[in-house]
């Protein structure tokens, strides 16, 4: 039998076993695209990843990939983390949120924002189909997409229990929190300006800026969180992760910030750095220390 055939098998059984299910997160509205400076045309969805076989934990992680609110860094900071987080025995739900372009043609704040709440709390619904503990179901974000989990970290939509809809039942506030290197401020001078540009637009109303920079928003229903950084950080100065820490700690919400001495920005699972790769495996620690698993 040829070589190839055994390569193209191979391949197909990879494929198989990392197999996904799309959900839109908004499927009788028309007219949504993600957009961004790729002009993406398809609507805001969530991709699952179920965890492998016998692993599974009951426990899922909602990703959301960075991108500047411009783009979508959904492989490194996307698939590459669904696949990692399955093999550890979680389900992964990776969220591809609506965007923004420098002409400002795409989505500003609160698309977003509603793409992840709406996000979470599909995923709630579907814990009893998915095998899933609701309450075992956490956010971890990266950059932007960081921002963006540390909105939903922060800024809660209560459960509607007599809401006819099936998702609206259940609130959006996650069971625990993971930043990577995450945007955190609109206001200050160590902010991300590209991704508040892309988010509020270029002449944001007076006050939002604060409103959305997510460490003053921290309150005693903040769930745990853990912090990742880099202390050489150009792109987004750790800063960010320290005040959201500090944030944590006047409020007495169980947090951890790691913050390495290298790495920069962007490096998602870091796989070829010994030290930097590191995060990923001390999060499912933290999140099964917390979670009891």
């Amino acid at each position: 039998m040829k070589p190839y055939f055994f390569t193209a098998l191979f391949m197909i059984s990879a494929a198989t076993s990392f197999a996904q299910e799309k959900i839109y997160l908004y499927p009788d509205k028309k007219g949504l695209h993600i957009g961004g400076n790729q002009k993406t045309e398809d609507a805001p969805f969530i991709e699952h990843f179920a965890a492998n076989g016998d692993k599974r934990n009951g426990a899922a992680v909602l990703v959301c990939p960075g991108g500047g609110y411009g783009h979508l860094a959904v492989g490194h900071e996307g698939a590459d983390v669904a696949r990692f987080l399955t093999n550890e025995g979680f389900d992964a739900i990776v969220l591809h949120y609506r965007l923004n372009d420098p002409q400002q043609s795409g989505s500003r704040y609160p698309a977003q924002y509603d793409d992840v709440t709406t996000a979470m709390r599909i995923v709630k619904s579907k814990a009893e189909s998915w095998k899933l503990d609701p309450e075992k179901i956490g956010v971890m974000g990266f950059s932007a997409g960081g921002h963006l989990a540390s909105m939903l970290t922060t800024i809660h939509v209560a459960a509607n229990p007599s809401s006819k809809t099936k998702w609206e039942q259940f609130s959006s506030r996650p069971a625990f929190s993971i930043l990577v290197y995450p945007v955190i401020s609109m206001s200050a001078d160590y902010r991300h300006v590209g991704s508040g540009f892309n988010l509020m637009g270029p002449n944001p109303a007076p006050g939002l800026a604060d409103s959305l920079s997510t460490d003053k928003r921290v309150n005693a229903q903040t769930p745990p969180t853990m912090l990742i950084h880099s202390t050489d950080d150009k792109t987004v100065p750790v800063e960010n992760a320290i005040v959201f820490y500090k944030a944590l700690q006047a409020h007495k919400i169980p947090a951890t910030l790691h913050v390495y001495d290298h790495g920069g920005h962007g490096y998602g699972m870091a796989p070829k750095d010994p030290v930097l790769n590191t995060w990923p495996s001390l999060s499912v620690l933290w999140i099964r220390e917390k979670l009891k698993l």
